[in-house]
């Protein structure tokens, strides 16, 4: 694994540059932690003013499945490391620029190529490492679709093959409900709109994220490290509350552990991994997994010695790690309630008069009723009073339309 052996000036011939690849508010915070380091900052994104441009050194607006594009600009920059932020890529790319020895890429280009296209991840897991999961076929049409889910059942979830934050997601009861599911697959996927996966559904008691995290020892082997395992609440496919630590059987535990580190172990390379599992009782099986930060793992800037992102920028660079849970703490979500460009936000200060409390707003330069807008981090002697407070200060925010 290469890793930069040393950190040089950010804007110098010494410099230690550090290419994002999208640059929304998980990247943001990635970018804020490596510029503690010293690293110089390249930030990419399909629009301009993302918020990770808002903090990086120098920033560009490309289509980043558009692979000549991608190719060129990587070349432009000669980052020393590409850390992919999304799955929107052209993963083909960064797959045979790290083969010819041009990039290193986090954790590695084959890892985001399988990781980007929920196909080939869970294949990897149900296929090839034989770890539990939800019963799964795959449809490139509707009428395939139909006979996907009569193979599965109902209740099932349909999720197209590329996409993220549960757009284009649906958990549907009847056959009645296809036509609808399979609209609105094609409508939130990334890059392909005509393939999805049928998942059968599981009756679990809830499901976590375990951050797992790749990094580097004293003598150059690589330690896999656990945080704490993050509790979380979706609605739509998409996470509105979060919760660390989340209590589990102590054999669960040691399943969702085992699980995560025969993925991660196989996609291989440096950094965080947000490994997303689903439990009954002391039974654990695999859902997902993202090669990054996770959405749910932003409480951790409020709960851990290091933030997921602090670990995933140090761990990149070749650095020690440190996975303590520091406190009990939860998120709650902040959506902007509005479509509009520029929007503003009331009740800040009402939402942070409790001292155990505080925010983020991502600084997106444009607002949708479900986007995520922010978040409200809190901390408590233990997660559900942590959970009632941040979900209290939440509600005090108002996104309101701009002047």
């Amino acid at each position: 694994m290469k890793t930069p052996v040393r950190i040089g000036t950010p804007l110098s011939s010494s410099a230690t540059k550090v290419m994002l690849l999208g640059s929304g508010e998980l990247g943001k915070e990635v970018i804020i932690s490596l510029q503690r380091l010293g690293v110089e900052v390249i930030a990419v994104d399909r629009y301009p003013n993302a918020p990770g441009h808002q903090v990086a050194h120098r920033s560009h607006v490309i289509n980043m499945t558009d692979g000549a594009a991608l190719e060129a600009l990587i070349a432009l920059e000669k980052p020393d490391l590409v850390v992919p932020e999304i799955e929107a890529i052209a993963t083909e790319t960064l797959v045979a620029m790290e083969a010819s020895g041009k990039i290193t890429v986090i954790p590695t280009a084959r890892a985001v190529w399988l990781t980007m296209n929920r196909e080939g991840i869970r294949r990897l897991a149900g296929e090839t490492l034989g770890l539990a999961t939800s019963p799964y076929r795959f449809a490139n049409n509707l009428d395939e679709l139909k006979t996907a889910c009569g193979a599965i059942g109902f209740p099932c979830v349909i999720k197209p093959v590329m996409s993220s934050s549960g757009k284009g997601q649906s958990k549907i009861d009847s056959e009645a409900d296809i036509d609808a599911a399979w609209a609105h697959a094609a409508a939130g996927g990334r890059v392909d709109a005509g393939r999805v996966i049928v998942e059968g559904f599981i009756d679990f008691d809830y499901e976590i994220t375990l951050l797992t995290v790749r990094a580097l020892e004293a003598d150059g082997s690589i330690k896999t490290h656990f945080c704490e395992p993050i509790g979380h609440v979706q609605v739509q496919g998409d996470y509105v509350e979060s919760w660390q630590p989340h209590p589990m059987h102590p054999e669960a535990l040691v399943r969702a552990r085992d699980i995560a580190k025969k993925v991660t172990d196989n996609l291989g390379g440096l950094g965080v991994f947000g490994v997303e599992l689903f439990v009954k009782n002391d039974m654990v099986w695999f859902s997902e997994v993202s090669p990054r930060p996770h959405d749910t793992g932003m409480v951790t800037m409020a709960s851990q010695q290091q933030s997921e992102f602090e670990l995933h920028a140090k761990a990149i660079l070749g650095l020690p790690v440190n996975v303590a849970l520091h406190t009990p703490a939860a998120s709650a979500v902040i959506y902007g309630k509005h479509d509009a460009k520029g929007i503003a936000f009331e009740g800040v200060a009402e939402a942070l008069r409790d001292p155990g409390i505080d925010i983020r707003l991502f600084g997106k330069p444009e607002s949708f009723a479900r986007r995520r807008m922010g978040v409200i981090l809190a901390v408590a002697s233990d997660v559900e009073t942590a959970r009632v407070r941040a979900k209290q200060a939440a509600a005090k925010v108002k996104p309101v339309m701009p002047v």
